[in-house]
């Protein structure tokens, strides 16, 4: 599963480690996070990411 950056603020969404804080498990692909999931640290929208390259 690919890792996506925020462009906002540079956090890496890793698939393997979710983000169980705000209600994503581990091992969820970041195409199955809901759409109004924001960034844990700068709390930008999801439209904000971008694949790891």
């Amino acid at each position: 599963m690919d890792k996506y950056v925020c462009n906002v603020c540079g956090y890496v969404y890793d698939p393997e480690e979710g983000d169980p804080e705000n209600g994503v498990s581990p091992g969820t692909s970041f195409d199955k996070i809901p759409d109004d999931w924001a960034c844990p640290v700068c709390g930008a929208p999801k439209s904000e990411f971008a694949k790891e390259e």
